[in-house]
């Protein structure tokens, strides 16, 4: 029998979850697929980063990024689809983006309504509801 922490995937990097962190994550993931493949198809590239897909360029990711958007970002997770304003950014914010890729393994669909509530919570107390969301403290954190 072959211990899990050894299997490789089809573009053989070594499998650092277990499946059922996929399954759990699945709902939010698929939210992040649909948004990749619109992404794909406005120029974006894919790539395949410890366990998660890395979507990033492309005409729609810097529309999000515009400064004049109500809620813009440079990068975003679903799941385990990372979507960024491109890939050298990506490899910048990586550690804090794995951070949400772990939150979404362990809440699973219940992630965004968590993270949501945070932020509402934090904006009811009068504080950034991004800056003190509870899962943004959490990944900053692992930023260092």
């Amino acid at each position: 029998m072959s211990d899990p922490a050894h299997r490789t995937d089809r573009f053989g990097e070594r499998l650092r979850r277990p499946l059922w962190c996929y399954l759990w994550a699945a709902p939010n993931s698929l939210a992040g697929l649909l948004l990749a493949a619109i992404a794909c198809g406005a120029g974006a590239s894919v790539r395949h980063v410890d366990g998660t897909l890395e979507v990033a360029d492309g005409r729609i990711m810097r529309w999000f990024a515009r400064p004049q958007r109500a809620f813009p970002f440079c990068a975003i997770t679903f799941g385990h689809v990372i979507l960024g304003l491109d890939h050298a950014l990506l490899a910048r914010v990586r550690a804090h983006e794995q951070v949400h890729v772990r939150q979404y393994e362990r809440w699973g669909p219940l992630f965004i309504p968590l993270y949501l509530a945070s932020s509402l919570l934090e904006a009811v107390r009068g504080r950034d509801p991004y800056l003190a969301n509870h899962f943004e403290r959490q990944a900053r954190n692992a930023d260092g």
